[in-house]
């Protein structure tokens, strides 16, 4: 059973940084993810890291954001850069085991310009 908490949100300029974490117990080698909800708008999946290290990340993002974790510390980070007023959203970090979504309570983080 793998309980996810967040950690690291807040506010920040356009053209600053933020980086988040995301504590996992229970740690499994899956696919962890980073997705983001805005108000009104739909679901997007922001970044994903494979258990071999790959990544991937969705094109509104990819060259800002990067997604990396440590295996030791049982935790994953998204550090996002050159942040844009549409970045802010709650950020959620999510892991899929045997067909069941996990994700985290979310930490917000709201961009001004």
């Amino acid at each position: 059973h793998v309980q996810l908490v967040e950690s690291g949100g807040g506010s920040a300029l356009a053209g600053g940084s933020v980086r988040l974490s995301c504590a996992a117990s229970g740690y499994t080698s899956n696919t962890y993810s980073w997705f983001r909800q805005a108000p009104g708008k739909e679901r997007e999946g922001v970044a994903a890291i494979g258990p071999d290290g790959s990544t991937s990340y969705a094109d509104s993002v990819q060259g800002r954001f990067t997604i990396s974790k440590d295996n030791a510390k049982n935790t994953m980070y998204l550090q996002m850069n050159s942040l844009k007023s549409e970045d802010t959203a709650r950020y959620y970090c999510s892991v899929v085991i045997a067909g069941t979504q996990t994700k985290g309570q979310g930490t917000q983080v709201t961009v001004s310009s």
